[in-house]
């Protein structure tokens, strides 16, 4: 026996509630949901006191996968993979096949265009840009008179 239930508390819908129940189900179906979803990385960006740290969540790629790339003061990092084929192999379902996404983050002028590194360690890549040195911060005790 399947329990369905209608109207999730909502009161006086004018539609009904087994055309909101209906379109749910399949609007948050898995398979369905997920292909909704934009597949772009999920990012960390941190700032401390010599260096920009940008992480993304890219798991599943190798480290052939990702392309960096600095144009001017633009960043961009992107990926791109493809399923080879199989052979010998008869699919009754497959539902992935290729990946690819592009971000790009337009540094400040503080950053140190030639001092970018990057490091790919469990799903996660960890951009480092260090700072230009006369921005990095300085304190100092200022005297009052």
């Amino acid at each position: 026996m399947t329990l369905v239930k209608f109207n999730n508390g909502l009161k006086n819908n004018a539609r009904g509630p087994f055309f909101n129940d209906v379109f749910d189900s399949i609007l948050n179906d898995s398979f369905l949901g997920d292909k909704l979803v934009a597949r772009i990385p999920a990012v960390n960006i941190a700032e401390t006191e010599n260096e920009f740290e940008v992480e993304l969540a890219v798991p599943g790629l190798k480290k052939e996968d990702l392309k960096i790339a600095l144009d001017k003061n633009i960043l961009t990092v992107s990926a791109e993979k493809k399923t080879e084929t199989i052979e010998g192999k008869k699919f009754s379902k497959r539902e992935y096949s290729y990946y690819s996404f592009s971000r790009s983050f337009t540094l400040p002028e503080s950053a140190d265009q030639s001092k970018i590194e990057a490091d790919y360690t469990d799903g996660v890549l960890k951009l480092t840009i260090a700072k230009k040195e006369e921005a990095k911060f300085q304190s100092r005790e200022i005297a009052v008179k």
